[in-house]
């Protein structure tokens, strides 16, 4: 089952990092297709014609869409090591929520903390910090959001951490300061090498914010 996969993705992206922590949890071996994000490349279209964007799995010739659908299959798949998500229904349901959360919360917020300016910068670190405090909760005394082991929902939020010292810098604020449970979390996870590899470095993600808030007329 595990022949013939391949990753389209860019380097930059969180949801193409998911997908490469959990490959790379598995074990799998694949190959890595970076896509042009200003130029979309033939095989992109192809595998991903509805929303056109990465990431997406290929395997054995099949496309696999969205990073959390590619996550779930890729645990379905390749089920002999490394569970990400939890055997129970409940346990399923509250991982699924938590990354859907992610998603919808976290995701919207860290960017408009480098896309905006003023009241808007305001209220989306304020907003921000409401949902990193809501996932202090969540994660509680446990080592990771999936327990004793690395999971679904650590997978999901993990990406969004390669970005932290860029929205520090831009916001003018201490992540750490606020939500030490947050930096202790991710700095454990760090310790993994399925996560370490899978991660953009820093020092890039906040080069291409600044040129991205520079084309945007920010700086």
């Amino acid at each position: 089952m595990a022949d013939e996969v391949t990753l389209l993705d860019f380097w930059a992206s969180p949801f193409g990092m998911r997908v490469r922590i959990a490959l790379a949890e598995k074990g799998v071996k694949y190959e890595y297709s970076e896509q042009d994000l200003r130029d979309k490349s033939a095989l992109l279209l192809q595998m991903n014609p509805v929303y056109k964007k990465i990431p997406v799995l290929v395997h054995r010739g099949k496309p696999v869409r969205e990073s959390l659908i590619i996550v779930q299959y890729i645990d379905d798949v390749w089920r002999d090591k490394a569970p990400l998500l939890p055997s129970d229904p409940y346990g399923r349901a509250q991982s699924m929520f938590w990354a859907d959360f992610i998603d919808k919360k976290i995701h919207d917020l860290s960017r408009k903390i480098w896309t905006t300016k003023g009241e808007e910068l305001e209220a989306a670190k304020k907003g921000f910090f409401e949902c990193l405090e809501l996932l202090e909760g969540e994660l509680g005394e446990k080592p990771y959001f999936g327990g004793e082991t690395l999971g679904y929902v650590d997978i999901a939020f993990l990406p969004f951490c390669c970005g932290f010292s860029t929205y520090e810098t831009i916001g003018n604020f201490s992540i750490e300061a606020q939500c030490p449970k947050i930096i202790a979390w991710a700095n454990r996870c760090l310790q993994k090498e399925s996560v370490a590899k899978s991660l953009a470095e820093p020092g890039k993600v906040h080069e291409l914010v600044l040129e991205i808030r520079k084309s945007l007329g920010f700086d």
